[in-house]
């Protein structure tokens, strides 16, 4: 069963942020300054991009011309992410919700991998085509 938001965007329905929301997001995502002579741009349309990314899963220069160049909504996402801007929204939108972040990460010493997952075995050396060879 395809879910709403994924059905939406195989239909080329927008997807985005209400205007109430984007008041609080808005205002969590630095000011974008202009770059060279081009002016500065609306954080909106590209946030919604991203959102569109994330929920479709779909490569960047698939997204829709609508949320802006797919290469110019790659790179602010890029400057958000490695400056830590992405990081601090989330635990302020967890803080705003009352939610413990914590609860939804998965420590990778709990999810333990069958034995067979783990590779070659310890008393072989080489792959046996190899050993076969020599």
């Amino acid at each position: 069963m395809i879910q709403g938001w994924l059905l939406e965007a195989a239909l080329g329905e927008r997807i985005g942020v209400t205007d109430e929301e984007w008041e609080v997001i808005g205002a969590l995502l630095p000011p974008e300054r202009g770059r060279g002579c081009r002016p500065a741009q609306d954080n909106r349309p590209y946030f919604e991009g991203m959102m569109w990314i994330a929920r479709t899963g779909a490569q960047w220069r698939h997204l829709p011309d609508e949320y802006g160049k797919w290469n110019s909504v790659f790179r602010r996402y890029r400057r958000l992410v490695t400056t830590g801007v992405f990081d601090a929204m989330l635990e302020t939108l967890a803080e705003l919700a009352g939610r413990d972040t914590a609860a939804d990460m998965i420590d990778s010493t709990v999810v333990r991998a069958h034995h067979c997952a783990v590779g070659i075995k310890r008393g072989l050396s080489k792959p046996r085509a190899l050993a076969d060879r020599a």
